[in-house]
């Protein structure tokens, strides 16, 4: 078996003591960068509608950073949930604090992934493989991931997930549930309870290994043999509760196609690929793959295919719920106000009694956010500023206090979908025929 020289990392603190200790320092770092004159005026802030802007020191965003990724886990997989582009759930300090840890991940030491690897395979673990290669491929904040070829000739990458960390979950949320109350994390008067309680369902989905094998089985079933994807099969022989086992795949981050060296081409195509598969998800397999970081999908240029990975985050849909956005898209494409309405009450966006100012800003914003759908043919999402505009408009909105309402916490992966997927399109300059895509997936089942 061969080993590959591996780069240093952090041990992983695995016991509920060692992370709190972490949060608590973590805390205390950003508590010193805000500094007494800031925690005063963010108490005073916290009645009135318009909340005071904290300034806090680049060097302590930073300390605080580092000690949420080196805890890995929970802590660090918040801030990638609750801070893509665009979000207006949290304040834009906590969203700007969070989202630094997005593209952050340190790898376990050797000595700690080779206690994992007994504990997972058993003495001796090493002579089932014909080639380990120690350095990680790839490291997040549940796992990292490693090449190995197996004595009957298989290629795998194996996820090993970190120590302690399906453990650690209820804690570290408990443990964010109090940050969040300490600094501000939501606007007054928005209660993120039940979405960091959604998450918490959603992390311990991520966690279970058998359950995410489960869920690419019954994704493969839904893609079937679509020639624009693969889907790495998973080989339940290598597999444990602590490390998934499934198909190495060939392919370079899907955002990579934003080179200049790829032509326009394979950039649009790609978009509309994984764009019409984020439509399909939803309105027909009811089944969504919800965490549309860029490293989940490779491009893999040999066979003109992408490759879809990281299936932890997949969730089924209700059919009610899929009825819902279904008329919501409908609509929206229609610029049909009071089909809008009617699916935006039944989705939460607004009350069925809020005043009328407050109902056609809501609408104006879906509005605003489906201009997309409303293009006839190619809508350029590279030449496009929608997305300040939106997320402008929408921090005002939500900001203001006049919306009193927010949708079903179930609705923040779906939303986080459509936006990870439109943001992707724009990473690559992309031009997409949505109108004609949506309405082909809206026909289906209706």
């Amino acid at each position: 078996m061969s080993q590959t020289p591996t780069s240093r990392g952090s041990a992983v603190p695995s016991n509920r003591i060692s992370r709190l200790w972490h949060m608590g320092r973590a805390t205390g770092d950003l508590a010193a960068g805000i500094g007494v004159k800031g925690l005063i005026e963010m108490a005073r802030g916290r009645g009135g509608k318009h909340p005071s802007r904290i300034q806090i020191s680049p060097e302590s965003t930073k300390r605080f950073t580092d000690r949420l990724a080196h805890m890995r886990g929970a802590v660090m997989k918040m801030g990638q949930l609750m801070s893509m582009d665009g979000t207006d759930i949290l304040t834009p300090e906590a969203a700007e604090i969070l989202s630094a840890l997005r593209d952050r991940a340190e790898p376990m030491p050797l000595s700690q992934l080779a206690k994992v690897l007994e504990s997972e395979y058993g003495a001796g673990w090493d002579k089932r493989f014909k080639r380990f290669d120690f350095t990680p491929i790839a490291a997040a904040s549940i796992g990292q991931v490693h090449r190995a070829e197996t004595r009957d000739g298989r290629q795998l990458a194996l996820k090993i997930q970190f120590p302690g960390v399906r453990a650690s979950i209820d804690s570290d949320i408990d443990n964010m549930i109090f940050f969040g109350k300490t600094f501000g994390m939501a606007p007054p008067g928005i209660d993120i309870s039940p979405y960091l309680d959604a998450a918490r369902r959603q992390l311990h989905r991520e966690a279970d290994y058998v359950a995410e094998a489960d869920a690419m089985d019954a994704y493969r079933v839904q893609v079937g043999d679509d020639p624009d994807f693969f889907i790495p099969g998973v080989h339940r022989d290598f597999s444990t509760p602590g490390i998934l086992a499934m198909d190495f795949a060939e392919g370079v981050p899907v955002d990579r196609l934003a080179d200049p060296s790829y032509r326009r081409a394979e950039r649009d195509r790609a978009a509309t690929l994984l764009m019409r598969l984020t439509l399909r998800e939803l309105f027909e397999f009811a089944l969504v793959q919800t965490d549309p970081n860029f490293s989940n999908y490779l491009y893999d240029a040999a066979n003109g295919r992408i490759v879809l990975l990281d299936f932890g985050a997949t969730q089924s849909v209700s059919p009610v719920l899929v009825e819902q956005y279904r008329q919501m898209f409908k609509a929206s494409i229609l610029d049909d106000r009071e089909g809008m309405r009617t699916a935006a009450v039944a989705l939460g966006y607004m009350g069925a009694d809020d005043p009328s100012e407050q109902v056609e800003a809501m609408i104006d914003m879906l509005c605003l956010s489906a201009e997309p759908l409303r293009q006839p043919g190619y809508y350029d999402f590279g030449a496009s500023d929608l997305f300040e505009r939106v997320f402008q408009r929408g921090r005002e909105l939500f900001h203001s206090g006049v919306f009193t309402t927010v949708p079903a916490a179930e609705t923040m992966f779906l939303h986080r979908k459509f936006m990870g997927s439109a943001m992707l399109s724009r990473r690559l300059r992309a031009r997409v025929d949505l109108m004609t895509m949506a309405q082909a997936c809206l026909a289906t089942g209706a």
